[in-house]
C-alpha cells in the first residue's frame, strides 16, 4: 500500500490509463480541427467526435445530435439555466431547484434572480430527498424550468428522478438535471426519467478535466436554448468553439468503460463503502451519518464526528486525502449548506468528512483509513472537554456558558 491514500472520489479521479492511451493519438498525428471540413485531417477528427457522440448518447438512451460538447458541468449548467431563462422568457421567468444544488447551479440561480427571475429554493427532508408534495406545490404559471441534481456531491442522495420527472412533463415544465456525479455510476435513462436537459462531466469517471457534455432534448418537447458563447455556431450553435476532440474522445472512451464495469464495480465500492462505516459506527459513539442510507451513491460516505472539529480530524488523517465539504466550496470556512439544509447544526457539520471511494480504491485503504481515522477521532476527543460533559449524560444545550 502507497501513501497518501486518495479517498476523495467526488472530487474529481484519477484518469484511468486506459482512457488516456485512447487519447494520446489526438494529441500527436491525429491534430486536426474537427470544424475542418476540406481535408482528411479535420474529417478525421469529426469522425472521432462523431464516435464519441454515438457512445455518449446511446448511455443515457438519446440520440447522437441531442449531446452538446461542453468545457465541463459547470458551463453545461450555466448554458441550461440562462439559456432556458432567455429563451423561455415570453413564457415564464420562474425556476424551481433544490437547497442542496451544487454551487453550479445555486450560484447561477442567484445571478438569475438579480437580473429579474424567479427562483424558488425547494427545501430536503432530513435524509437529503426531495419531498415532491413540495415540489408539486411550488409550480406555478410561469415556472419553466425544474433543475435537480441526479446524485448529491457532498452526501451522495440520489433523488427519485423518474417521479419528479413525471410530475415536469405532467405539468409541461422542462426538467433539467446535473447528472456530473451520477453518469456511470447509476442507471440514467432520459426518455424513462422525462429529463429534457442533463449536464455531465468526464472528471468524476475517470476521464480528462476540462471536458463535459450538455444533452439537449430534441423531440417531444423540442427544448430550445439560448447559447452563452458566441463565434462559429458550433454544437448546434449552442455552444460555439473549437471541440477538445482529445477530451471528448477520453470522455467517451470514460463512458464505456464504466457501463461494462458498473454492475460489478458497484457492488465492490458498496461492500468496502459498508465495512468501513461499520468499522468506524462499531468503535466511535457520537457518529452520524448524513443523508439517506441506502438512496446513495456506491462510493459515498458523509459522517459527522461530534466533539471533533473536522479540520483538526483532517490534520490527523494528513497522509489521506478527504474533504469536510465540496470540493468547489471548501476554501471556505461555513457550513456546508447541503448539510444545513439536512437541519444538521453548525457544529455538528463542521466535524463532517466526507470518504470518496473509487475504481482504484482497494481493502487495504479502506481497512487503513478505518483504523486510523477511529484512531484520530479517540485522540482528539480526549482532549474535548464537550465530549467528557457528554459522556457523563449532562445535556450540553442546557449549559448556561458564563464568561470570565
Amino acid at each position: 500500500m502507497k501513501l497518501p491514500i486518495y479517498m476523495d472520489y467526488q472530487a474529481t479521479t484519477p484518469m484511468d490509463p486506459r482512457v488516456l492511451e485512447a487519447m494520446m493519438p489526438y494529441y500527436s498525428d491525429k491534430f486536426g480541427n474537427a470544424a475542418s471540413k476540406n481535408h482528411s485531417f479535420g474529417w478525421e477528427a469529426e469522425d472521432a467526435v462523431k464516435v464519441a457522440r454515438k457512445i455518449m448518447a446511446e448511455a443515457i438512451g438519446a440520440k447522437d445530435k441531442e449531446i452538446v460538447f461542453t468545457s465541463g458541468a459547470t458551463e453545461s449548467n450555466n448554458i441550461t439555466l440562462k439559456g432556458i431563462a432567455e429563451m423561455y422568457a415570453s413564457k415564464g421567468d420562474h425556476i424551481i431547484t433544490l437547497k442542496t444544488e451544487h454551487p453550479a447551479i445555486l450560484d447561477t440561480a442567484a445571478r438569475l434572480e438579480r437580473q429579474g427571475k424567479k427562483v424558488t429554493y425547494l427545501p430536503v427532508q432530513k435524509d437529503g430527498l426531495i419531498d415532491l408534495d413540495v415540489l408539486r406545490k411550488a409550480i406555478t404559471d410561469r415556472t419553466i424550468l425544474i433543475s435537480i441534481m441526479a446524485a448529491n456531491n457532498e452526501i451522495g442522495v440520489i433523488q427519485p428522478m423518474e417521479e419528479i420527472g413525471a410530475i415536469a412533463r405532467e405539468q409541461g415544465i422542462l426538467f433539467h438535471t446535473d447528472g456530473t456525479q451520477a453518469l456511470g455510476k447509476i442507471p440514467l435513462d432520459v426518455n424513462q426519467m422525462n429529463i429534457d436537459l442533463m449536464s455531465v462531466s468526464a472528471h468524476k469517471i475517470y476521464g480528462p478535466k476540462g471536458v463535459g457534455a450538455l444533452y439537449v432534448r430534441r423531440k417531444n418537447p423540442r427544448v430550445r436554448c439560448a447559447s452563452l458563447i458566441d463565434g462559429g455556431g458550433h454544437e448546434r450553435g449552442m455552444r460555439s468553439g473549437t471541440l477538445n476532440v482529445p477530451g471528448i474522445v477520453g470522455f467517451a472512451r470514460a463512458v464505456e468503460l464504466c457501463l461494462e464495469e458498473r454492475e460489478s464495480e458497484s457492488a465492490r465500492l458498496t461492500e468496502m463503502r459498508d465495512r468501513l462505516k461499520s468499522k468506524i459506527l462499531t468503535d466511535l459513539d457520537y457518529v452520524y451519518l448524513n443523508g439517506h442510507d441506502q438512496k446513495r451513491l456506491p462510493g459515498n460516505l458523509n459522517l459527522s464526528f461530534a466533539y471533533v472539529e473536522g479540520e483538526s480530524l483532517l490534520m490527523e488523517m494528513n497522509d489521506v486525502a478527504l474533504s469536510s465539504g465540496s470540493a468547489c466550496t471548501s476554501a471556505t470556512l461555513e457550513a456546508s449548506h447541503v448539510l444545513a439544509a439536512l437541519g444538521v447544526d453548525d457544529e455538528l457539520a463542521h466535524s463532517s468528512i466526507r470518504f470518496g471511494l473509487g475504481r482504484f480504491t482497494t481493502d487495504e485503504e479502506v481497512d487503513y483509513v478505518g483504523a486510523k481515522m477511529v484512531k484520530a477521532v479517540k485522540r482528539l476527543r480526549e482532549m474535548s472537554p464537550l465530549y467528557e460533559m457528554a459522556k457523563e449524560g449532562i445535556d450540553l444545550k442546557s449549559v448556561e456558558w458564563t464568561e470570565h
